[in-house]
């Protein structure tokens, strides 16, 4: 057994013919280009598709592609080629996965006369046991929808297609018969001669050493061989994105660990036509290769590799295989084919790939650099991928704007803190341990942890919370209460967890009393200056810049009319003895979002200051700041939060003088804070924002005084049910909040329906029940979403996109509508990507679900459209109460109610109290 040979011949020769090819594509020009409209970075399988893709769409000639050594040198020369489709609950990876493999099945050999090697010899998952049966089930509906053709085998029709496959815990496996194998280096040189072909430079032996900008937008790169002027650059530089972007203060976490895949001797039995067998109990992928087998690895002990840094010259290079760790891996994954352990092991390879911290691609435009995007980060899926992220930067480049649901690929996800070393290091050995994991919907995430933390984060412990990673935070998900230790018990799909009944009795405690949240993770940003007023009102789809002491619940949408972002903007009141006030306009705003839309929010802030004074020819007249680890967010809700909080403070809370959507400073105890009240769950409540240092005085008054009247402690489960019973849209209303009066209380007809009768002093109840990102996505508008009533279009002055969001309320135009399902059955769980079916015909997916322990049953929201014989019909309540609809849960369907109004308290009658 000869570990230190080269790769099996097979290998070597067909990825020899590949660079061969590849040299023949590349420039050996002596000079760079001066200019360029667009400069990618990186010659691999990403970067070459960028290219390919550009090209595609017309911009050939203005595309130049910078390879520091050899296209494919870095991780793509070594990659295992598999071409799946199946396995991802994210419609927008699952696209990218079947453009992929149209083009290297067909497409780049119709084009280019290229072979990419790709064989259709079929892929198949095993379940070894229930959860991964009913992970695979789940996922297996959403791909069919999707359009993948996936069956479910039993273990005899696995050992049918892979005679050698040991299948004696296998209870079944998940076969698409046309996914296969691609050779990465051939799938390379197609896209580059595409690339080529559609007018683009390549040029190989170029290292970019900086970027070059001027007013935070891109104008250029330097390189060891001359500066070039471009307009947009694309960072695809693989596992050295990340230093890369560092030298443009662009955050990109990846980190690279190290990958093995062991090549056997030639076994007489293989079959090179047999498929891919990916077997995750055993923490393996195994399939033909020059005559024997590939075993690959995704151990569930990783390792990192070059946390500092990756060696710029590491080009087609391999890792000293670490047997001593390997080893046991190895030879358990080797045991699904038992006779591959006496076959002679030809080649342990070494390898590293990289992997980001919720092992989720970066793609798209970095926040911190206009025109600088990003495609790294692939998580060991870049073959599969390649091909669908290319298309998609592609498009967002030339087109200004995404055809695919971005939410989670944006750079903007991720914190600074995600990209230290410590942190890197730690979280890398997760990422790559839990590719092959069953993804149970509780699973915690362990490394990395207890970095953010609330003011608060001690007296939470003491009560027994069980604490989550929330973008870094740790937030507090259930309670098991005072003294107690929290245990997350077995996990397992289908079945409620052990903590079932704490998460119960926090969520009935809000319906019936009063609970305490804390939210002190969420994003908040104080928007001030001269200009701020005129600005957000420019931003938000609502009429924010009204009087002073008003929250506003609103979206902010891109001009195509497609929400960007889901928030709240306070005009703050005069704080009580200020001196000199807030400058010219008061106290000015604070910003509210979701903690995982945080740097995106703040980049729609800080962009928007520009865009808005570029347009009107004025100098910058608003400043955004991250107030967000100086504001705690304690948030009361229920039916007796106005009785705890009329307990706290001497301000007078009666319903007349702090009406719903109002702002006031209040004191609790010795400290002032800003309270608002406005809710999240569907219930009276009210949001404390209370400064840092300030936090544990109000907390333990807030106890203290909750204690009489049954106070309890909430968690983000128990926020998740309460919301999910609320939505999917309130029934608009309209409430007279100013000035307060006797009729501050009083409802009128839908807001649809008042035409001329509608007075500036009436607001419309404004309820917040989404998150963007989950329920919410880049492609939908706000009609779709049912958020029309958030928007002003008679303001002066409008709001980005309102031309086009106008146009979509039109008669018959909604063929898209976000409805809330509940399962009439109190047994199944819902959880994310379950199948909807109206009357027989697949109509949409689950984005976003919970348990109603008030509505008795799983419930959840979907945007639907009709299929079938009601192909693009106008979605109405008329539509959705003659249909008969179900939800496939692993397999299973299960009767469901669908409506477009709130299942629970549809007449909002419980926050008017």
């Amino acid at each position: 057994r000869d570990f230190a040979a080269p790769l099996s011949s097979r290998m070597r020769l067909a990825r020899a013919r590949g660079r061969q090819q590849l040299r023949s594509i590349s420039s050996g020009a002596a000079s760079l280009p001066t200019q360029a409209r667009v400069v990618v970075a990186g010659g691999g399988i990403i970067g070459t598709s960028v290219a390919y893709h550009l090209a595609k769409l017309g911009w050939g000639n203005d595309v130049l592609l910078l390879e520091k050594d050899q296209l494919t040198s870095g991780t793509t020369w070594h990659a295992a080629g598999l071409m799946v489709t199946f396995g991802s609950l994210s419609e927008t990876s699952t696209e990218m996965r079947k453009h992929s493999k149209q083009l290297y099945s067909r497409l780049l050999e119709e084009e280019t006369g290229m072979s990419t090697g790709f064989m259709p010899v079929g892929f198949i998952e095993l379940a070894t046991d229930e959860g991964y049966l009913e992970e695979y089930r789940r996922v297996a509906a959403f791909n069919r929808k999707c359009g993948v053709d996936v069956h479910e085998l039993s273990p005899s029709e696995v050992a049918d297609r892979f005679p050698l496959c040991n299948v004696d815990d296998v209870l079944a496996g998940f076969f698409v018969e046309d996914d296969g194998r691609v050779n990465p280096v051939d799938a390379t040189a197609a896209l580059a001669r595409g690339a080529r072909n559609g007018g683009a430079t390549i040029v190989e032996g170029v290292s970019l050493t900086g970027v070059t900008a001027t007013n935070g937008r891109v104008t250029g790169v330097r390189t060891d061989r001359g500066d070039v002027a471009c307009e947009y650059v694309v960072n695809a530089c693989g596992m050295w994105a990340r230093q890369l972007a560092e030298l443009s203060g662009v955050c990109v976490p990846n980190q690279a660990a190290e990958h093995y895949y062991l090549l056997t001797e030639p076994m007489a039995q293989v079959d090179p036509r047999w498929p891919v067998v990916e077997d995750p109990s055993s923490c393996t992928y195994i399939r033909p290769e020059g005559g024997g087998l590939m075993v690959g690895l995704f151990e569930s002990d990783a390792a990192a590799w070059c946390v500092p840094r990756v060696p710029a010259d590491f080009s087609f290079g391999e890792i000293e295989p670490d047997w001593g760790r390997i080893a046991p891996f190895l030879e358990r994954a080797m045991a699904r084919v038992p006779s591959s352990l006496e076959a002679g092991a030809k080649k342990l390879f070494c390898g590293p790939e990289s992997f980001t911290p919720d092992l989720g691609p970066v793609v798209g435009e970095a926040p911190e650099l206009r025109n600088y995007y990003v495609a790294a980060g692939m998580n060991s899926i870049g073959i599969l991928t390649g091909g669908g992220v290319g298309r998609v930067l592609a498009h967002n480049i030339v087109h200004g704007h995404a055809d695919v649901d971005m939410t989670a690929m944006l750079p903007a996800r991720f914190q600074p803190h995600q990209a230290t070393p410590a942190y890197r290091g730690a979280r890398v050995v997760e990422s790559l341990g839990k590719v092959y994991k069953c993804h149970y919907p509780h699973r915690p995430t362990a490394t990395a942890r207890r970095i953010r933390r609330s003011p608060l984060h001690a007296q939470l412990a003491a009560r027994g919370a069980y604490f989550r990673d929330v973008s870094g935070w740790e937030g507090a998900d259930w309670f098991a209460g005072a003294g107690r230790t929290p245990d997350l018990g077995e996990l397992r799909w289908g079945r409620h967890p052990e903590w079932f009944g704490l998460w119960a009795a926090e969520h009935t405690a809000c319906r019936e009393g009063v609970a305490l949240f804390d939210m002190s993770f969420m994003s908040k940003f104080h928007v001030q200056g001269r200009a701020a007023g005129p600005l957000l009102d420019w931003l938000a789809t609502a009429r924010v810049d009204g009087p002073a002491g008003a929250i506003t619940y609103t979206q902010m949408l891109s001009p195509r009319g497609t929400l960007e972002a889901d928030l709240t903007v306070t005009k703050l009141p005069p704080r009580p003895g200020a001196y000199g006030g807030g400058g010219d306009d008061g106290e000015g705003f604070l910003v509210v979002a979701t903690d995982t839309a945080h740097r995106h929010v703040e980049t729609l802030l800080r962009r928007g200051i520009e865009d808005h004074a570029a347009a009107r020819g004025v100098a910058p007249a608003a400043t955004v700041s991250d107030v967000t680890g100086g504001l705690a967010q304690i948030n009361l809700q229920g039916p007796r939060s106005r009785e705890l909080l009329a307990a706290l403070t001497s301000a007078d809370v009666s319903d007349a003088a702090f009406p719903f959507r109002a702002a006031r400073r209040v004191d609790i105890g010795c400290a002032l804070v800003l309270a608002t009240r406005i809710t999240y769950v569907g219930e009276l409540g009210y949001e404390l924002f209370v400064p840092a240092e300030s936090a544990a005085h109000v907390y333990e008054a807030i106890v203290a005084a909750g204690e009489p009247l049954g106070l309890v402690h909430a968690g983000l489960k128990a926020l998740g049910s309460l919301r999910l019973e609320k939505g999917p849209l309130p029934r608009i209303g309209w409430y007279c909040a100013f000035p307060p009066a006797s009729i501050a209380t009083a409802f009128v007809s839908p807001c649809f329906r008042l035409g001329a009768l509608m007075r500036p002093n009436l607001h419309r109840v404004l309820c917040r029940y989404r998150d963007y990102g989950h329920d919410l996505d880049n492609l939908d508008t706000l009609h779709e979403a049912g958020l029309g009533f958030t928007a002003a279009f008679d303001k002066p002055g409008g709001f980005v996109g309102i031309e086009a969001a106008r146009a979509q309320r039109g008669p018959g135009v909604l063929t898209r509508r976000l409805v809330q399902v509940l399962l009439t059955d109190p047994e199944p769980l819902l959880y994310h990507g379950e199948v909807v079916y109206r009357d027989g015909v697949v109509v949409g997916d689950v984005r976003a679900a919970s348990y109603g322990h008030t509505l008795g049953g799983a419930v959840g929201l979907s945007m639907v459209q009709g299929g079938g014989a009601d192909a693009g019909e106008p979605i109405n309540s008329a539509w959705v109460n003659s249909g008969s609809w179900e939800v496939d849960v692993a397999g299973t369907r299960y009767p469901a109610r669908a409506s477009l109004r709130p299942l629970y308290d549809p007449k909002n009658e419980r926050i008017k109290a």
